[in-house]
């Protein structure tokens, strides 16, 4: 990880402030990432552990004070960490598996194929986003399974129509026409002849559709219908707090920095690789 923070750096004094931006965005991306895998290690207390009275005040015991139910904030969040980034990146995963084989199917195949897929997609990308997966999470339940099924499904059309455009591209290069010539099928031309081109622009995108997927579970969190209690999310600690913003108390904007921040490091760093 150190190796790769100095490549960063590196690059940096050869290119100006914009592969320096990216070496921030990877250090922090690095933090989250230690918080979230040693959050038991890192907090002082249990996530759902009842350790004070309710709102108690910042102290040295408290860091960031206490919750509604008398809960130590800072521990929350560092536990937060693990259930939303996890969930993000799960989901995440997910519909890049299901967006780029579809994808690959449409520009590989087209004729039918193609128009059946992309009128599905079209669909589904008519009606709301926030709105869909509110309403399918109503219908089906707010499990942890649910919320990842659900986001990556919803998601995946999006990556289903990036990965389409590019691969339609690359369907007509030459190297494509000499494999088919040559009586390859249409899995090999999919994974050995267009994805290995599609690498550079899948990379930027999966960063890119991380962001969006970590800002819609927080924002279905911060509606109740996301990751529930009594796990530790962001988004929900964005709701649960936000009457103290009415006393001059900013714990409810530390979660919402936390997210910010997050959104911000991963466009740095997919902005520094597009120009890189």
């Amino acid at each position: 990880m150190n190796t790769l923070f100095q490549s960063f750096l590196g690059r940096s004094r050869s290119a100006g402030g914009v592969t320096f931006s990216a070496g921030f965005g990877f250090l922090v991306i690095c933090v989250y990432i230690i918080v979230a895998v040693f959050a038991p290690l890192i907090a002082p207390y249990g996530e759902t552990q009842i350790v004070g009275s309710q709102f108690e005040p910042w102290s040295a015991a408290f860091p960031l004070g206490t919750d509604n139910l008398g809960r130590d904030v800072l521990s929350r969040l560092i536990f937060g960490a693990r259930n939303t980034i996890g969930i993000a990146l799960a989901a995440t995963l997910v519909a890049f598996g299901i967006g780029t084989i579809l994808g690959l199917l449409a520009a590989t195949k087209g004729g039918l194929t193609d128009r059946v897929l992309s009128t599905f997609v079209n669909i589904f990308m008519a009606i709301p986003l926030l709105i869909f997966a509110l309403l399918l999470l109503a219908l089906f339940g707010t499990s942890i399974s649910s919320l990842i099924v659900i986001v990556a499904l919803l998601e995946s059309t999006r990556v289903f129509r990036v990965v389409r455009a590019v691969a339609m591209n690359v369907a007509v290069s030459d190297y494509v026409e000499a494999a088919r010539l040559r009586g390859e099928g249409n899995i090999w031309v999919m994974v050995f002849e267009i994805l290995p081109n599609l690498r550079a622009a899948l990379l930027a995108e999966m960063g890119l559709r991380f962001c969006f997927i970590f800002l819609l579970i927080s924002g279905l969190s911060f509606l109740g219908l996301g990751i529930q209690p009594p796990a530790a999310d962001w988004g929900s600690m964005v709701k649960d707090y936000s009457a103290l913003i009415a006393y001059g108390d900013i714990t409810p904007l530390i979660p919402a920095m936390t997210i910010a921040l997050l959104s911000v490091s991963v466009n740095l760093i997919v902005d520094w690789f597009l120009r890189a």
